[in-house]
């Protein structure tokens, strides 16, 4: 298999540990594995004390129940463990692609959702597109249904969406899932970012209501424990799990004890750890709305529904990846460039998630003083 770069990564080798001041990141605030232990009586000692023997290439057991427990119809044969979220994309886009097939992926969207079509022979790729509407980012169902061919075999979404964060509603959900029906497609749905709704509206998650549905999940983005390197995929369709299990056994084949361990604490304690977050991002979303109110000639501002990343708009006259290169090479702030999504317009990514924002946009706000006399 021959693959292109992945762009993010590229781009955040270079910078993410090396900048200061990170206002990209889609991840949410982290946490030492002391203050984690802590919130569970007695982890710390099982913790130290367990075997750093080979784990189960499913998953732990008990893990496999508590992420079962996140569903409404899943037990623990509904769910399959991976080694981070990536994984888990990687081995399904090669289990379900093969040359002749058709796949849509909503877009903007993480680069691994779509790249492997790229990379099977004579397999088509569509792109189902996120529309600026001037306030945030909005979907057409009508413009979906027109990209599906006859060898159209899967869709692939991403919602709460990185970049944009733009979120199915429960009824946008079930019309996806009823179009996926009518044309026997299968559903691929990234909801690393469940868990952070800002709008009062729990998600359902796309596999407990159609049969031909994963979920993605993974204790990196709404958890912010992206350490530990723990994912998941969950669906009805035991048969397609057992695939993907046996493309696991060319991988990581199995997943480290020690984080399947830290996992099982955080989801005892999850609808904790999720509420922490989204106190974060609410505080955040405050401080970054005062910010773009004091220039409203440099940025046009992108609402999100749900999750720790916007996709705002640069107004300046200059290419947005030059701006986001003055900025962590002058004062060290970290943006993401739109055009690492190949994202037509000039946009860039802004991270919410984490508590030391305000530091961030405060070296941005020097960095716009000082180059551009705002």
């Amino acid at each position: 298999m021959r693959i292109d770069d992945f762009k993010l990564e590229c781009y955040f080798g270079k910078y993410e540990f090396s900048a200061p001041y990170l206002l990209a990141q889609s991840d949410c605030e982290s946490m030492s594995a002391r203050e984690l232990l802590a919130m569970e009586p007695g982890a710390e000692e099982e913790y130290l004390n367990q075997n750093l023997g080979y784990t189960e290439t499913w998953g732990d057991p008990e893990l496999r129940d508590l992420i079962a427990g996140l569903y409404r119809n899943m037990e623990r044969e509904n769910i399959l463990v991976f080694h981070g979220a990536q994984e888990a994309i990687f081995a399904y886009m090669n289990v379900m692609l093969e040359p002749g097939d058709h796949m849509i992926a909503m877009y903007p969207n993480y680069q691994s959702a779509y790249e492997v079509a790229r990379s099977v022979p004579d397999c088509g790729l569509s792109m189902w597109r996120l529309h600026d509407d001037g306030n945030g980012w909005s979907i057409d169902f009508d413009e979906l249904e027109s990209l599906i061919r006859p060898e159209t075999k899967l869709i692939a979404v991403n919602s709460p969406n990185n970049p944009t964060g733009f979120t199915f509603t429960n009824d946008q959900m079930s019309r996806l899932i009823e179009i996926c029906g009518k044309h026997d497609l299968y559903l691929f749905s990234d909801e690393v970012y469940k868990g952070l709704e800002l709008d009062g509206e729990p998600r359902e998650w796309a596999a407990d209501q159609y049969g031909k549905a994963v979920s993605l999940g993974v204790m990196s983005k709404a958890y912010g424990l992206a350490g530990i390197r723990v994912g998941w995929t969950a669906s009805q369709d035991r048969e397609l799990l057992d695939k993907l299990v046996r493309f696991k056994h060319y991988m990581s084949i199995c997943d480290s004890g020690p984080s399947e361990f830290l996992a099982k604490a955080a989801l005892k304690h999850g609808d904790e750890l999720l509420e922490r977050n989204r106190s974060i991002i609410r505080e955040n979303i405050k401080t970054a709305d005062a910010f773009f109110a004091r220039h409203p000639e440099v940025f046009e501002v992108k609402t999100m529904e749900c999750g720790p990343v916007a996709f705002h708009k640069l107004k300046l006259d200059m290419p947005v990846s030059e701006f986001c290169r003055l900025a962590v090479e002058k004062k060290g702030v970290l943006l993401l460039s739109g055009d690492v999504y190949e994202a037509d317009g000039p946009y860039f990514r802004m991270g919410y998630g984490r508590k030391a924002m305000g530091e961030g946009l405060a070296k941005l706000e020097e960095f716009l003083n000082e180059e551009f006399r705002l």
